[in-house]
């Protein structure tokens, strides 16, 4: 099995990410420009911790729909473009201040990493990728940042005890450190968006479409997902409006 470094991974997903960009443009070269065309969209997927599938989920539905999928390649992309190396900002990815701050002193003289630094990156990262559109990125406030006129934001839930059985049998951690992980992860994750974006995802205007993941299976979750995205394409066609 070939083992792949951040670097190849990052250069794999910029490459992927450009020849999907450059096909849309063919198409739509192809197509005369004139013609009414479904407008670019991006699939923006926050989660709940443990709700199984949150990557596969991404991945599913940017399989069925040949778009690029961000979730740990988000954080090689703003590394790469501070220029430093991406396990410096895996501590720092959906944390809240205080944990930022404590990693930010721990890396001593590397100055080029700071919180600041680090949110208008991500926050310029998620912008150009949405402008774009034509991808699914998980979780970096992503849902709270990109426009709601050309995003789906989708939230993936699940009953407590279910998370905790899933990271249980994925970590394979006993049941204590399996809870102790999800309410670690789902305080840090909320502190993030609650200090950076004044946000809280239990806000019903930050999700167009809440899924249960302990109810149905990556692929019907994808499913539904991809449906709903069809809707708003269909909606927001030009000939939709006359």
């Amino acid at each position: 099995m070939a083992v792949y470094t951040s670097s190849q991974r990052l250069a794999e997903a910029l490459t992927k990410t450009q020849q999907h960009w450059e096909s849309r443009r063919r198409t739509e070269t192809r197509s005369g420009g004139g013609q009414p065309h479904a407008p670019a969209l991006t699939v923006a997927i926050s989660r709940e911790a443990g709700a199984n599938g949150g990557g596969a989920i991404a991945r599913a539905i940017g399989e069925r729909l040949g778009w690029p999928v961000y979730d740990s390649e988000l954080v090689h992309l703003v590394a790469d473009g501070m220029k430093v190396r991406a396990s410096l900002l895996d501590a720092l990815d959906e944390r809240r201040t205080s944990w930022i701050r404590e990693c930010i002193e721990a890396f001593g003289s590397n100055t080029s990493v700071t919180q600041s630094a680090y949110l208008h990156r991500l926050i310029e990262t998620l912008l150009a990728l949405a402008a774009h559109g034509e991808c699914v990125i998980v979780g970096r406030g992503a849902a709270v940042v990109l426009p709601p006129a050309t995003t789906l934001r989708v939230r993936l839930v699940a009953p407590r005890e279910h998370r905790i059985a899933v990271m249980q049998e994925a970590r394979k951690m006993s049941r204590e450190e399996a809870a102790r992980w999800v309410e670690t992860t789902d305080r840090e994750r909320a502190g993030f968006l609650r200090d950076h974006f004044d946000a809280d995802l239990a806000d019903s205007k930050y999700v167009d479409l809440l899924l249960n993941s302990a109810r149905f299976t990556v692929a019907e979750c994808a499913e539904i997902a991809v449906t709903a995205l069809h809707r708003l394409q269909d909606r927001a066609m030009p000939s939709a409006r006359l």
